[in-house]
């Protein structure tokens, strides 16, 4: 599934391309994704602009203005976009023919278009009336780990009481968003903490080092374009490469960077986990 710095790869991808058009068509070939799509769908995206693309954890957000003054005016509503387990968005020229699972297209009056392909179809598209953070996908989401309001003592607070493992309350949306598997993995070696420990029994001096892990290892991948995965590809073809600088995740059995001694995977939260037991306590 694309991580954070996958979607915000994305949306730093599609922004340039979107914000300032008009959608002048919308073409659906397929309508069952994760949610099925309305049959007003189009209608309701048809004729109008494009002010900006967005992100709220690994959400999209679009918000569309109607009318002929643009600039400044309030958003007619907001297409939410989720790329699921294998989606992906592209801009193409509209004339470009439609590959297997190609599922929506978004046609700009620039003679490009947004272009879904989801082989999966666990993506959505979803349109908002009003305020896009009182929906339910968005109202319970933690804060943005790159954001002032995520640091230690947020993750501290938090943590209070909590017995189960500390990997798993790193994934929780509630939590701080966007913080996946393989950046959980990522930033618990760097901070030096056992996947498996319980959240409650981590000092707060442990929880300053895990955030200032996670911000650095989601900003390192954002810049070097998100982490290579099976399905995923940025928005101009080409496969994102830090994952040749991962240390831990995916390297079961090899030498921690830090130690040497091998890294041991477990499942944490039905996931694969990859730790050193020699430098993470």
């Amino acid at each position: 599934m694309p991580e954070l710095p996958e979607v915000e790869t994305t949306r730093r991808g599609v922004n340039p391309f979107l914000a300032g058009q008009t959608i002048t068509d919308v073409v659906v070939r397929e309508r069952r994704l994760r949610w099925p799509l309305p049959p007003e769908f189009e209608s309701r995206l048809a004729g109008a602009g494009v002010s900006e693309v967005r992100r709220r954890a690994k959400y999209l957000l679009v918000p569309l203005v109607r009318g002929a003054e643009r600039e400044g005016a309030a958003p007619a509503g907001t297409l939410l976009a989720h790329l699921g387990m294998s989606g992906s968005l592209r801009v193409v020229p509209a004339s470009t023919p439609p590959r297997t699972h190609d599922h929506v297209d978004l046609v700009l009056s620039s003679g490009q278009c947004l272009r879904l392909h989801d082989p999966r179809r666990f993506g959505c598209l979803i349109w908002i009336e009003g305020d896009p953070t009182r929906h339910p996908l968005l109202r319970t989401l933690g804060p943005e780990p790159l954001s002032d309001a995520f640091d230690g003592a947020w993750l501290a607070a938090k943590a209070r009481g909590r017995s189960g493992p500390v990997k798993c309350f790193l994934m929780d949306a509630h939590i701080v968003v966007g913080v996946g598997n393989i950046y959980a993995n990522e930033a618990l070696w760097r901070a030096g903490i056992d996947p498996r420990r319980a959240a409650g029994r981590i000092a707060a001096p442990r929880f300053d080092a895990l955030a200032t892990a996670v911000k650095t290892v989601l900003a390192e991948a954002i810049a070097k374009g998100g982490t290579t995965l099976r399905d995923f590809v940025q928005v101009d073809g080409s496969s994102g490469y830090f994952s040749i600088e991962l240390e831990v995740y995916g390297r079961g059995g090899e030498p921690c960077p830090r130690c040497r001694k091998a890294i041991r995977v477990v499942r944490v939260g039905q996931r694969s986990t990859f730790f050193c037991t020699g430098c993470q306590r």
